[in-house]
């Protein structure tokens, strides 16, 4: 049997389990495993500035594409710590990311040794699963487990902490005789797909909610196929944006307090039946549960048990993948004939959407964002990849820009960690680099993990980063309104090396530029349109990450509020003559 080192048996592992990248950075620590790395000669490495931006750009690939799992690697010591907001971005929305670290010896981990900490036991509440491995002849199991887990049910995270002498031992070990373990897919039986259709036939005005699960289980097909066999509006929540069209006659809009749609709110408070699939209710769809939850009944469709009645006990729960059970509801439709007319109550639906749009055409200097929203559906199409983590550049982008696809919208949903976008954006190009990746930050956001443009630039990775500046903590300031106050969230100075920003601060633009990018600064609303234009130019030309950074308004209060029927609106609603913001693409109503 041959012979080999630890290490060189977990990069063999990772190659059969169809690993093809990796991004992290070398230590002390987890040198053998990066000397496995490089004598096995088939992975790529994407060296990353800061490590927890590594755990970003893991993120970003396993988000991008079906089947994708993200790696990333990191030393002893703080290399852990850095990746637990990666961890638990991850955990928090059920994306399977692999996080390797190195470790001090085993007979050093009680000896306070340099960088030796308990990684394991720091990363367990973030995580399904996090080992420190002890034994040499363990780690190919450890990593046979370690994919199963992650991919296994609710999909989620997993660290595997390797000590520099269990890395370096040789153990017995045939990369040909490795398998994979089977994943065991919980699936929706068809009396419960008939006891779903026994409501939707009760109710007059049914919904479905198609959560990040319904996109975890690559099944946005098999959902238009079953709202069109029945003639049901979806509203997807903010992690499942793109399972449906933006544009199909059947997507209702998003409901929440902060990213949704004003026709998606009212059509779901007019709904008597809401059918979720591969969601949480979470706290910002659902707002106060008394007002979500009057006067209509609820199905929940979750691959993990332990979410059924999690939030709130629904009047049916069923525990299954979300592909697996739109099969079973598919082939249960098929059998009834014939559906059930409701045409009145789609139509209303799509009256809403015709018609409750918020006002985008500002022409105001400095600018107002929503016209960086209008401008951007305008110059970007249908497959054009968009990423987004926080703040209220979030929030209006999902209340203003448009979506096709599943995937096409990458957000960092519930944890929603500042510098999440930029290196994210990274893993998403990497993983899909034909792609036009879009990645959408506010100022602070963007501050955060900035050197990771450098990566970009360093390895050739091209997406257009869209910086709307209004150099202030914007959503906090917008809460701090609450208390009577505007207390340390304003980012505004006058920068003695770049009078040109007008008292806006950091000088974005040379920042990325001296990392190695490209970058065009807008002060006037007909100019964002050009630039964007211009960006794509550069993003073919140069190959690097392309800022596009829009002087905003300091102060701009975006529409959200305390419950779904309480939202409250700065600006007016659009011309119903002339709706803005148009849809690009192909119109499906």
């Amino acid at each position: 049997m041959p012979r080999m080192t630890a290490a060189r048996a977990a990069v063999e592992i990772l190659r059969r389990e169809g690993i093809t990248h990796l991004f992290g950075l070398p230590g002390a620590a987890i040198n053998p495993f990066y000397s496995a790395v490089r004598a096995q000669g088939e992975l790529q490495h994407v060296l990353a500035r800061h490590v927890e931006g590594a755990s970003h750009m893991a993120e970003g690939y396993t988000r991008a594409k079906p089947g994708n799992l993200g790696v990333c690697v990191g030393t002893s010591g703080p290399a852990g710590t850095d990746m637990i907001t990666g961890l638990y971005s991850a955990s928090a929305d059920s994306i399977p990311i692999l996080c390797i670290t190195g470790q001090a010896p085993v007979a050093k981990l009680h000896k306070e040794d340099f960088q030796a900490i308990n990684i394991a036991d720091i990363a367990a509440p973030v995580t399904k699963w996090a080992v420190t491995v002890m034994e040499p002849a363990q780690v190919p199991g450890t990593f046979q487990k370690a994919f199963k887990v992650m991919r296994e049910g609710r999909p989620g995270p997993v660290l595997i902490d390797l000590p520099l002498d269990v890395q370096l031992a040789e153990i017995d070990f045939t990369p040909e005789l490795y398998m994979p373990l089977p994943i065991a897919t919980p699936r929706a039986t068809v009396a419960q797909a008939e006891s779903v259709l026994a409501l939707l036939a009760e109710a007059e005005r049914p919904l479905i909610v198609a959560g990040g699960g319904l996109v975890n289980a690559d099944a946005a097909d098999l959902l238009v196929e079953f709202a069109e066999l029945t003639n049901v509006p979806v509203i997807p929540t903010l992690m499942g944006w793109g399972s449906i069209p933006d544009d199909h006659r059947l997507m209702a809009g998003m409901a929440g307090l902060q990213t949704s749609h004003r026709y998606g709110n009212e059509t779901l408070l007019a709904s008597d039946l809401v059918i979720g699939i591969g969601n949480r209710w979470a706290n910002r769809h659902t707002g106060g549960l008394d007002v979500y939850r009057a006067g209509r009944k609820f199905v929940h469709i979750d691959i993990e048990p332990t979410q059924i009645g999690r939030v709130f006990a629904p009047d049916l729960g069923i525990v299954s993948d979300a592909r697996a059970a739109l099969e079973v509801l598919l082939h249960a439709a098929r059998q009834q004939v014939p559906v059930a007319d409701r045409s009145e109550w789609t139509a209303a639906c799509r009256n809403r959407k015709k018609s409750l749009h918020r006002r985008t055409d500002f022409g105001d200097v400095p600018v107002k964002p929503q016209r960086v929203y209008q401008e951007m559906n305008n110059a970007f199409g249908p497959e054009t990849r968009y990423v987004s983590t926080i703040g209220l550049s979030q929030i209006q982008a999902a209340q203003m820009l448009h979506v096709y696809r599943p995937r096409h919208w990458i957000n960092a949903g519930q944890a929603g960690p500042l510098g999440w976008t930029g290196p994210a954006a990274l893993g998403v190009a990497v993983a899909d680099p034909d792609a036009t990746v879009v990645a959408l930050s506010g100022d602070y956001d963007f501050q955060f993990l900035i050197e990771e443009l450098a990566v970009g630039a360093q390895f050739n990775i091209p997406y257009i980063h869209v910086v709307v500046n209004n150099s202030y903590l914007g959503l906090i300031r917008q809460a701090q309104r609450n208390l009577d106050m505007d207390y340390c969230v304003q980012l505004a100075f006058d920068n003695i090396n770049s009078p040109e920003v007008g008292g806006y601060g950091v000088d974005h633009v040379k920042v990325a530029e001296g990392l190695g990018c490209k970058a065009l600064r807008v002060f006037d609303p007909d100019d964002i349109l050009p630039a964007l234009d211009d960006a794509k130019k550069l993003l073919v030309e140069h190959q690097v990450p392309v800022v596009v950074e829009v002087i905003l308004e300091r102060i701009t209060n975006v529409a959200m509020g305390t419950e779904i029927d309480n939202v409250v609106e700065f600006e007016e609603l659009a011309d119903v003559r002339n709706p803005v913001p148009t849809l690009s693409g192909p119109r499906r109503d």
